[in-house]
């Protein structure tokens, strides 16, 4: 075989690798518009599918069922991308539990919140929205919540190693807070109904966590 016909069906390989990202991504933000206009149980796959300009087909081959299509999304928006790496090994995840000084940590984990909730606040509320009436999604909203709490928790313990923690506080008490203060419900109330901006909500995240478990 010879090296331009090689090369032609890498550069094939390649266009069509791209083009299946791009569709899926179109499939994604078609779904996540949907999904906050109508709500998860009115939206059907077919009205994606419409939404997003392809064939029904196309969305069932990219994500089986519409409980893996809201997965996908929520991954999406939670990690900033499509990688398959977790929250956990995330750069700026992994920048937080490695910062040595306690009230820079939470500064900026309160920044990364920001960020994450600006992506994905109003998709949390579909999902909560939806984990009552559909049991997958239901599945899927326990898992995030057990993740978040596991998340913050790690947060928490680089903290109470440093001896850190505010005079009193163990480190199950200070997840608790933490996790409280940095939950989507709370920037749904101040940011959404109360009409603060996200910078003040980070604001006030920051000094309210070090105040809380800094005693700071």
């Amino acid at each position: 075989m010879s090296e331009g016909v090689k090369a032609t069906r890498r550069y094939d390989s390649t266009h069509r690798r791209e083009q299946a990202a791009a569709t899926r991504l179109e499939i994604l933000e078609a779904a996540q518009r949907l999904f906050e206009r109508d709500g998860y149980v009115a939206t059907t796959m077919a009205a994606v599918a419409a939404e997003a300009g392809v064939a029904l087909k196309t969305v069932y081959l990219a994500f089986e069922t519409k409980a893996g299509l809201l997965r996908a999304l929520w991954h999406l928006r939670l990690r900033g991308d499509e990688a398959d790496v977790p929250i956990a090994e995330r750069q700026w995840y992994r920048d937080v539990i490695a910062e040595p000084d306690p009230e820079r940590q939470l500064r900026l984990g309160a920044h990364n919140a920001r960020l994450v909730k600006e992506r994905a606040a109003k998709l949390m509320r579909v999902m909560r929205d939806a984990a009552g009436a559909d049991a997958h999604s239901a599945a899927l909203w326990r898992r995030i919540q057990d993740d978040f709490l596991v998340n913050q928790r790690a947060v928490v313990d680089t903290i109470e190693a440093k001896g850190a923690l505010a005079p009193g506080l163990d480190a199950a008490r200070a997840a608790d807070i933490l996790w409280t203060l940095n939950h989507p419900d709370v920037w749904h109330l101040l940011v959404g109904e109360r009409g603060w901006t996200p910078e003040q909500w980070e604001q006030w995240f920051a000094d309210t966590a070090c105040a809380q478990l800094l005693g700071r």
